[in-house]
């Protein structure tokens, strides 16, 4: 296969036609029939820690490449604009590595949100003390 069509879809269909990338913005996930022919389905989150999905009015793009390392396939390839650019085969060390590499940097993008709402909460209470000491002092 070497284009797929996309379809943009509130919820994703029970029968997945072949060549076509389903796209449920609502549900944050594109799916699609593994490209090699398997038949398989290719199941990619749209999350700020998985796939990023590029709608530039006409086509799609999925970043990052699609590797299907847990299909007997294990098909590698990029989804560019509605065309498929097939990719090398990784070794079993290379998807190791990159899954623990993307473990991490899961971990982390979700513990800085947990800092960040920490120190927008801090800073929201230090901002309704100030807030009070203001009131106080004026019209005292």
């Amino acid at each position: 296969m070497t284009t797929l069509k996309h379809k943009f879809v509130e919820c994703i269909p029970g029968a997945l036609d072949e060549g076509v990338l389903y796209v449920s913005i609502a549900h944050g996930t594109a799916v699609h029939r593994c490209c090699c022919g398997c038949g398989q389905e290719v199941v990619t989150p749209l999350t700020p820690t998985d796939w990023k999905l590029i709608f530039d009015g006409e086509t799609v793009s999925l970043h990052p490449s699609i590797g299907s390392w847990n299909l007997p396939c294990r098909s590698h390839y990029w989804i560019t604009r509605n065309c498929v650019e097939w990719a090398e085969s990784w070794s079993d060390w290379r998807v190791t590595a990159a899954a623990e590499k993307d473990r991490r940097l899961k971990e982390r993008f979700y513990e800085s949100l947990e800092t960040d709402t920490d120190v927008a909460d801090k800073a929201a209470r230090a901002e309704s003390r100030v807030g009070f000491w203001r009131r106080f002092w004026k019209n005292w």
